[in-house]
């Protein structure tokens, strides 16, 4: 039911509607919203700013009409972007060029951070705080544009509630990336730039640092969600993992302990702060209060350089964070203008007997703001003036282009201005202001990006300073937009060591990642690279094969070419070969010429000195021919190694048969009747050695011919070094050879174990026959040896063999005559060897 005074206000209203003849006055609904600051003017433009920071709600009972909005708390960055804009008003109105005979008159509204109150303050903009307007209720804008807000989310209400009547929103810090969607925001513009730059640049600043594992808080808001989301993507596309992301609004303090604790807790040791300062300055008290230090911040322009945040307590933690802030510009006059003429023209409260009412009631009512009136120290550091400066500016530009203004004949008052002619002239405008900077807006209604990169440091005297260190600029050209002074940057702590903020360590060159199970891929393990694989750069997923020729250092960070490995005259194994080589050379040699100077006695005679001698050289040659298989191979070392050797032990085998012949002849011809000599004479003996010898000689120029020996190298037996040697070429060619030698040899073991038994004169035989044992028997035993031994050791082995067997049919055939020469030479008579015969 309706109270009395309902009822009676209802009747004053029907009676008035139905007995005069006048339409109702359109009356604002509840109480008026006064400005802070305003003033009259020709035209007029609206300003709405955090001065207070603070809001109270009265009870809501729901009984009785609640109490005004309280606010508390002074924002004094934002009454300086009031007195900014005021300046720059001033300024203008006092320009001859300008909107020369143009007055501007302004309206400031203090929203006190809070959005119920830009909404209040966006209404007021549009309507003024009069009672009434008359007999109609639609009607134009009380102002031709609006500066502000300072934060996005209260941006994004006062452009939503103004933009159905396309009145002009210049913001001046609010740079949600939400806000250049020119669809549902067509006339909104903003002399800052959209945080897509900002949120971008932190993820290359982040990555450029190294810092791969880093924690994300952020505002509850549409500036720190969207921001944040920009951050995030740009941080994944950079290869940066985000530890854990929080947010908080700030009016929910027991969220803010959850991000404390969620910090206290974490691994990383660099944070990424998107958010507005009121919401930096909730985190930092908490940080402060538990004592959470040692955390390298990366900060936002809205709270990197807030001179709110500069505490007594906040250094500990906030020392050397680094961050994007509005490049500072020197505007001549604003100092002075904010310290002395502000208070003494805009805002004179002075105690005099001339005061009105309602000037006694304004000053009461901004009581706290008289509080800063000598107040200069944060004077200084201001950045973002020149943004509401250059927003001024441009409404002046649009309205001095609409009423067509000129020096000489002034501006054409009659035009009337309307909200739409003002969007598309902003869109338009284009000029320089005196500090030299040139403004005009994209077509998100944007301008250039440009930040300041800013360092909090320690002054000589103790102060708080936020010192350049570098700053990126979009309209610069790639390589020279982004730029950081990192030598003069002192990080947290006050140290000058880049902090690190990493998952896992990064791998070194030689090992490769393996990322860690259900861990983000900053978090990971080094794994050596394998055998014959490098990795010669810093955190490499894989590791790449060497080529065929190459292989891995010990590090495992380069290629280098293999170790070619042959039978090498000058290590231990050569020289111990070479040495038995010459010796056996030598020994033969010694045999040779003990034989030569005693080649007229009867026992060098019985043993046919003519195949004796011819088997001296072919031993000679046999124990040479092993140094053909010592040294690199080549093209006619492996052709002539595997020939000279098949040759030459056929030269000494057929030597060895045509001795044992010999003996088997000579004890048939004692048998009567017998001329078996006859047909076995010395020169059969020189032609079967010769036929034995160039059968051989066949066989390996067919080898040669059709497949001869070349020079190999092996890369399949060992991985990481290189087998030079001689491969056969023909398989059955060498086979052939080895088999025609192992003919021989057989054949001649069988004919030496027949005439074991003869007579001693003629024991020669059994020499022959323990000579020939032992060449089998190494011979037989190198097959398997030859196949089984690696690399050079084949070689070795190839060599022992020849040896061996060079050192067995000389030992075996001629120590025991040199023995007789030599030590009993009264048994190398004729006579003896007879009567040796006779009593047999």
């Amino acid at each position: 039911s309706l109270s009395f005074l309902e009822w009676f206000v209802l009747f004053v209203y029907l009676h008035y509607y139905f007995f005069h003849d006048e339409a109702p006055f359109c009356q604002i609904r509840g109480s008026p919203e006064f400005p802070v600051l305003s003033k009259e003017g020709d035209v007029m433009i609206g300003g709405a700013f955090s001065i207070h920071s603070k809001i109270t709600q009265p009870p809501l009972s729901f009984t009785e009409k609640p109490t005004r909005l309280k606010c508390s708390r002074v924002n004094l960055r934002e009454f300086r972007f009031a007195q900014t804009m005021i300046f720059a008003i001033e300024e203008i109105n006092r320009s001859e060029f300008l909107l020369p005979n143009v007055s501007i008159g302004y309206r400031i509204y203090d929203n006190c951070a809070s959005t119920l109150s830009s909404m209040r303050a966006a209404m007021a903009l549009m309507n003024s705080d009069e009672l009434s307007s008359g007999k109609i209720c639609s009607g134009q804008s009380v102002v031709h544009a609006i500066i502000g807000e300072s934060e996005s989310t209260s941006t994004i209400v006062l452009s939503r509630t103004t933009g159905p009547f396309k009145i002009p929103v210049i913001s001046h810090s609010a740079t949600c990336e939400c806000l250049s969607n020119r669809k549902e925001y067509p006339s909104f513009f903003r002399t800052i730039a959209s945080d897509l730059y900002q949120g971008r640049v932190l993820a290359h600043m982040v990555k450029f640092y190294g810092w791969t594992w880093v924690g994300a808080v952020n505002s509850d808001s549409d500036y720190g969600n969207n921001g944040m989301a920009i951050f995030l993507a740009a941080a994944q596309e950079e290869g940066v993992c985000v530890e854990y992301t929080e947010k908080f609004h700030r009016a929910e303090p027991e969220k803010v302990m959850k991000v404390v604790d969620v910090i206290r807790k974490s691994t990383a040791r660099v944070i990424v702060g998107f958010m507005a300062h009121v919401e930096m300055d909730e985190l930092l008290h908490q940080l402060s209060l538990h004592n959470i230090t040692g955390l390298q911040f990366i900060g936002v322009e809205a709270w990197i350089t807030a001179d709110s945040l500069v505490t007594p307590t906040s250094f500990s933690v906030l020392g050397g964070s680094l961050g994007f802030a509005v490049p500072k510009a020197t505007i001549s006059g604003l100092d002075d203008f904010i310290i002395r003429d502000f208070w003494e023209t805009v805002f004179d409260c002075k105690e005099t007997e001339s005061n009105t009412i309602s000037e006694t009631m304004h000053c009461r009512d901004n009581q706290d703001l008289i509080e800063f009136k000598d107040y200069d120290d944060d004077v200084a550091e201001l950045r973002y003036p020149i943004n509401i400066y250059k927003a001024i500016y441009a409404v002046a530009h649009s309205l001095h282009s609409i009423l067509k203004c000129s020096k000489s004949q002034g501006c054409d008052k009659n035009v009337k201005v309307s909200p739409w002619q003002m969007v598309e002239s902003l869109k338009q405008v284009k000029f320089t202001i005196k500090t030299g900077d040139q403004v005009w807006f994209d077509s998100t209604g944007a301008v250039v990006a440009q930040y300041e990169v800013v360092n909090w440091q320690r002054g000589s005297d103790g102060s708080v300073q936020f010192k350049p260190v570098g700053y990126y600029d979009a309209s610069l050209p790639p390589g020279q937009k982004f730029v950081l002074k990192t030598e003069e940057i002192i990080w947290n702590g006050g140290k000058k060591e880049l902090p690190v903020s990493v998952c896992s360590e990064s791998c070194r060159p030689g090992t490769y990642k393996v990322l860690q199970k259900g861990k983000p891929v900053c978090c990971y393990d080094c794994i050596p690279c394998a055998d014959g694989e490098i990795s010669n750069s810093t955190d490499s997923n894989d590791c790449k094969k060497c080529p065929e020729e190459y292989w891995s250092n010990q590090n495992r960070d380069a290629c280098i070419l293999k170790n070619v490995e042959f039978l090498y005259f000058t290590e231990v194994m050569g020289i111990i070969l070479v040495f038995f080589t010459l010796f056996g050379v030598l020994f033969t040699l010694i045999v040779a010429i003990l034989f030569l100077i005693n080649k007229d006695t009867p026992l060098v005679k019985a043993n046919n000195s003519e195949l004796s001698f011819l088997l001296l050289f072919s031993l000679t040659l046999c124990f040479l021919c092993s140094l053909t298989f010592i040294g690199p191979p080549s093209d006619w070392s492996c052709m002539l190694r595997h020939t000279a050797f098949g040759i030459t032990f056929v030269l000494c085998i057929s030597c060895v048969l045509g001795k044992t012949l010999v003996v088997l002849m000579a004890f048939r011809a004692t048998l009567p009747g017998s001329n078996v000599m006859k047909w076995f004479g010395p020169a059969q003996q020189r032609l079967s050695v010769l036929g034995f010898t160039l059968i051989q000689v066949l066989i390996c120029i067919l080898w040669l011919t059709i497949n001869p020996p070349f020079p190999f190298k092996n890369m399949k037996l060992y991985k990481e070094k290189i087998i030079l040697e001689c491969a056969l070429g023909s398989p059955v060619g060498f086979w052939a050879v080895l088999g025609y030698i192992g003919l021989l040899a057989f054949l001649c073991f069988v004919l030496a174990f027949l005439a074991r038994k003869l007579p001693d004169n003629f024991n020669e035989a059994k020499f022959i026959t323990f000579s020939m044992l032992i060449f089998c028997a190494v011979w037989i035993t190198f097959i398997p040896a030859y196949v089984s031994s690696p690399g050079k050791f084949t070689v070795a082995v190839e060599i022992f063999a020849i040896l061996a067997s060079s050192y067995g049919l000389l030992f075996c055939i001629f120590a025991p005559k040199c023995f007789i020469i030599v030590f009993k030479p009264e048994l190398n008579t004729r006579k003896h060897l007879m009567g040796k015969t006779g009593s047999d």
